[in-house]
């Protein structure tokens, strides 16, 4: 087949165009704009578009599929081309859902925690020797790409983002899946520029559940009140399974799991992975796992990339960064870190980068949620406020919203990493956390000269 790719430079839309043309299809692709590491993986895959922009010519009556990312708008000029010839148009979940929809369907769905459920729950089937396609968001070790799409896969493995399906279908993309196994961490309230009210966020997770095929299985975590109301009073022929996190302890720096008194080192840490994992185990099980089969694959799980990930440690100081940029999610890393390095001092530095997390309305669900570090900074680009079109921040109104007022404010990158400097020391952890990039700084050279 012929598929072109509108806005090929998103990390899931590269990554499925790669693994298409690992299928044997042919396939192009535009873009106004195109960031690392999608940029360079393009190139060595000889995917990267000879210049930046929208090409409509590029669209022909021969070409079989179109599949429309979610940063091209609804006025662009190769959507509206390939309109004018008829071609097909998916949306990137669609056309998953169109390739699994024969397939035993697992979608793993919730506000925080979901790239690393479906990261451990692939790492356990892969150590199995399971035949399985997969989505997920983030890079993980032992997988060369984010998305594997085969013919022979009984079962096919989905990150469930709650976010918008395309600029012409505003459905959000986990309403495609239509689960037969389905986990749903957590709920808690993000993305007020397409869902205003935390009532209507919610809605979005009611509809999820009534897409589920009959009879399907719903995992969800019952220490989440919010969810676990609305999983309770929801009708519909499902098995319902909860989960919670089980008992741990901590000893020289390594959390290890109590296995009804079989204790097990972990890579990983945190009460909120502990959670993770808990469910990835419900997950494996539903697909026919025995415990003692998932717990021996997932010793050496190291997390999913930018997921509370080492980038230095030397002479007792670490260095971590890791994707939270929600509320929740900034809480729960933040209390990982306190509890896994009681004794260390702990500096974190948080950016606020989404829509969200820049919306003077929403910046009070931050409140508390930096509290258990010794220091702390908040970081924000001004150039992403012009960009999504949102008013200034003033420091003093962070500081309020946080609930903090020892908290140091920066719109410039480069006393940022002034700040870190000055805080380097003996027996120190740092952790950096953002769903951008801190305006391109470079966080592994930065920790090479902390630890």
């Amino acid at each position: 087949m012929r598929i072109h790719f509108i806005a090929i430079g998103g990390s899931a839309m590269h990554n499925l165009a790669i693994a298409l043309q690992g299928n044997g299809h042919s396939i192009s692709g535009s873009d106004d704009e195109i960031f690392e590491p999608s940029r360079s993986r393009l190139k060595n895959y000889g995917l990267l578009p000879d210049a930046d922009g929208w090409y409509p010519e590029k669209l022909t009556a021969d070409i079989d599929a179109v599949v429309l990312g979610m940063h091209a708008k609804a006025d662009n000029p190769e959507l509206l081309r390939a309109q004018e010839l008829g071609l097909k148009i998916y949306s990137y979940p669609e056309y998953l859902y169109f390739h699994a929809r024969n397939k035993q369907r697992v979608v793993i769905g919730g506000s925080h925690g979901k790239t690393t459920i479906t990261g451990m729950v692939m790492h356990v089937l892969k150590k199995l020797g399971y035949n399985f396609d997969y989505m997920v968001g983030s890079k993980l070790k032992d997988f060369d790409v984010m998305v594997q799409l085969t013919e022979e896969a009984p079962v096919m493995i989905f990150e469930g983002d709650e976010y918008l399906t395309s600029p012409i279908d505003r459905r959000p993309k986990f309403h495609w899946y239509k689960p037969h196994i389905a986990l749903i961490s957590g709920i808690a309230w993000d993305h007020i520029n397409v869902f205003p009210t935390f009532e209507n966020y919610i809605d979005q997770f009611r509809i999820f559940i009534d897409l589920m095929v009959d009879n399907g299985t719903l995992i969800y975590n019952i220490d989440d009140e919010v969810l676990k109301k609305m999983v309770e009073t929801q009708t519909g022929n499902l098995k319902k399974i909860p989960y919670s996190t089980p008992g741990y302890k901590i000893k020289d720096g390594v959390t290890y799991l109590d296995n009804n008194g079989n204790v097990i080192p972990l890579k990983i840490f945190g009460r909120h992975n502990l959670m993770n994992l808990n469910g990835a185990r419900l997950i494996c099980n539903s697909l026919g796992i025995r415990d003692d089969a998932f717990y021996n694959s997932i010793l050496d799980f190291e997390g999913a990339a930018n997921r509370l990930e080492l980038l230095a440690n030397k002479d007792n100081n670490l260095f971590f960064k890791d994707f939270a940029h929600a509320p929740s999610k900034v809480i729960a890393t933040v209390q990982a870190v306190r509890e896994q390095f009681p004794e260390h001092k702990m500096i974190v530095c948080l950016e606020l980068h989404t829509y969200s997390s820049l919306s003077n309305e929403f910046l009070s669900e931050y409140r508390g949620s930096l509290k258990l570090a010794d220091v702390a900074c908040v970081y924000f680009n001004p150039h992403a406020l012009s960009l999504k079109r949102l008013p200034d921040l003033e420091a003093q109104k962070i500081k309020e919203s946080f609930d903090n007022e020892n908290l140091t404010i920066f719109a410039d990158s480069k006393k940022l990493v002034n700040w870190l400097e000055k805080h380097k020391g003996p027996k120190s952890v740092y952790l950096c956390m953002s769903s951008g990039n801190f305006d391109g700084i470079d966080l592994f050279n930065i920790s090479g000269k902390l630890v």
